[in-house]
């Protein structure tokens, strides 16, 4: 039976339904009514088609698995990327080498100014990259099929706590590097980074053997013990000798604030190493993942040892600044992948 004349008819198949239990295995529906997806017409004779598809206009704007993953992992590495590119900026006191905004200077937005220009134009040529590489993943996410609601709105979260940069870094310069202003900068890159990490997580669907409660609550304790390593850090930077340029006031003594952030190492160093003890004990897999935050921290604790004897040269401090990012984005992984045990298999 034709459909409507102000709705072009499609033929299709009936199912194990009503329509096929009484013969009439094949009818014509129209392109009226569309919920979720789904096709749904009654013709004349009562029959009752559903169809799963899609209209042509929103399979073109369809995003596949795959490209949803390859811009979540390229997201996620640039939010560590950003980090170094800032770290470089505060090291080498370039943080007022543009002193407008957006442009670098009044009239000009490219840097004519020398060195310190080129160094914090660079920086926010890292950042465009970066707010391009999340709002694309934003909408990856809500374009991709499978994509979990709450994934979506942390993929939003990270395309919009990257997009705040830019003007809370306008407000640092105005403000001649506010030490405070500045620590939040990076406290905000740190917050997005985690959110990056685990959107990319999800969109990989990397999850973990389940493991108790009790070696849950300890990984999230090591995650909460990197994040006061990681604030200590801000604190010591903000006191020591890079923190911006000598007429950017410091927050502290560098001493003390040195004595803190050792103390905070110590703490994360204990709680992870007693992780990756039970983590052995017990022959879980999460133990491969445990081992690699280990060696990174061991790491960046030689190079912060170095760093602190050699009177705290540029290029070791970045480095230190860099392993900060790469650690901490590691440690989420490894605790998220404890708190997002394996999906079991129907039976």
């Amino acid at each position: 039976m034709p459909g409507p004349r102000w709705f072009p008819p499609v033929k299709v198949d009936g199912g194990p339904g009503k329509a096929a239990v009484e013969g009439r295995g094949t009818c014509w529906v129209t392109r009226f009514s569309l919920r979720r997806n789904r096709l749904l017409h009654e013709n004349r004779a009562g029959t009752v088609t559903v169809m799963d598809t899609a209209l042509p206009r929103v399979r073109r704007f369809a995003v596949s698995t795959r490209t949803f993953r390859r811009l979540s992992l390229t997201s996620a590495v640039m939010l560590v990327v950003i980090v170094a590119s800032g770290a470089t900026v505060r090291m080498t006191g370039s943080g007022l080498g543009c002193e407008h905004w957006p442009g670098c200077q009044a009239g000009d937005p490219f840097p004519k100014t020398g060195y310190h220009s080129y160094v914090e134009f660079s920086n926010r040529l890292v950042a465009s990259v970066a707010i391009i590489a999340t709002l694309a993943t934003f909408l990856a996410s809500l374009l991709a099929p499978g994509v979990r609601h709450w994934a979506r709105w942390v993929a939003g979260l990270a395309f919009l706590g990257t997009l705040l940069q830019a003007p809370l870094g306008a407000i640092t310069v105005y403000y001649k590097l506010n030490p405070w202003l500045v620590g939040s900068h990076f406290l905000l890159s740190i917050v997005v980074l985690a959110l990056g990490v685990l959107v990319a997580l999800e969109a990989w669907n990397v999850r973990g053997e389940p493991v108790t409660s009790s070696l849950r609550g300890l990984a999230l304790l090591a995650g909460v013990a990197c994040g006061a390593l990681i604030l200590s850090g801000i604190t010591a930077t903000a006191a020591g000798p890079h923190s911006g340029g000598v007429e950017v006031p410091r927050v502290w003594k560098f001493q003390p604030a040195v004595y803190v952030h050792v103390r905070a190492t110590a703490v994360f160093a204990i709680s992870f190493a007693l992780l990756v003890t039970f983590l052995g004990w017990r022959g879980s897999r999460h133990l491969r993942g445990a081992l690699v935050v280990l060696g990174l921290l061991i790491a960046q604790m030689i190079v912060g040892e170095v760093q602190y004897r050699t009177e705290l040269p540029l290029g070791l401090v970045i480095l230190h600044v860099t392993l900060s990012a790469i650690v901490w984005a590691a440690t989420v992984v490894v605790v998220a992948t404890m708190w997002r045990p394996e999906r079991r298999a129907a039976q």
